[in-house]
């Protein structure tokens, strides 16, 4: 069964830095493409950042600069390393992973970043 966990989340001041992790398992980690999507409320889930399984990234406009994907295939998990944390910045952060054996897609539960003005 394949789990994607995510943590690292919390309250923040704008200005500010966290960093989600987020820990799979069920998969071979190391072949599958990640990614960290975000909703705000009211708004459709976007992509946030994306990494492929031979290490190349790409990040939404809004985040570049500020936000860093990356990966530990021996730990099988995720980061996201967000710095300069802005107020709308603020939603439910998801991980996301596509198997690229069976073109399946997983979803973590969602962690809340909140970034106070």
């Amino acid at each position: 069964q394949v789990q994607l966990v995510e943590s690292g989340g919390g309250l923040v001041q704008a200005g500010g830095s966290l960093r989600l992790s987020c820990a799979t398992s069920g998969s071979i980690f190391s072949i599958n493409s990640m990614a960290w999507y975000r909703q705000a409320p009211g708004k459709q889930r976007e992509l946030v950042a994306a990494v492929t399984s031979t290490g190349s990234t790409n990040y939404a406009d809004p985040v570049k600069g500020r936000f860093t994907i990356s990966r530990d295939n021996a730990k099988n998990t995720v980061y996201l390393q967000m710095n300069s944390l802005k107020p709308e910045d603020t939603a439910v952060y998801y991980c996301h992973m596509m198997n690229i054996l069976t073109m399946m897609n997983y979803w973590g539960q969602g962690t809340q970043v909140t970034v106070s003005s």
